[in-house]
């Protein structure tokens, strides 16, 4: 059975700084490509960052220079380092891991990310 468990939400001030962390299970990781989104209310979701089995890695230009996505293959975890956080960073923010050349797709559940102004 493939999970994905999302931690690391919660409220934080503008300028402020989070690590959300998605940690999988039942698959081999490192086979996987990973991508972050988020859904803010009312809205569509949107790709927020990705990386691949490699580690080569991809940005909204919402978000460039602010986030930074990283793996470690070895705790089977994805990460995403969010400084400088503005109150539209808001939303939920899902993981998600894609295998390349394969319909093999997994999402978590999601973990809130609050930024007051």
């Amino acid at each position: 059975q493939v999970q994905l468990v999302e931690s690391g939400g919660g409220l934080v001030q503008a300028g402020g700084s989070l690590k959300v962390s998605c940690t999988v299970s039942g698959v081999i990781f490192g086979l996987y490509a990973s991508d972050w989104y988020r859904q803010a209310p009312g809205k569509q979701r949107e790709l927020v960052a990705s990386i691949t089995s490699i580690s080569s890695t991809n940005y909204a230009d919402t978000v460039k220079g602010r986030f930074t996505i990283s793996r470690d293959n070895a705790e089977n975890t994805v990460y995403l380092q969010m400084n400088n956080l503005k109150p539209e960073d808001t939303g939920v923010y899902y993981c998600r891991i894609q295998r390349r050349g394969s319909p093999d797709t997994y999402w978590g559940q999601g973990t809130q990310v609050t930024v007051s102004s």
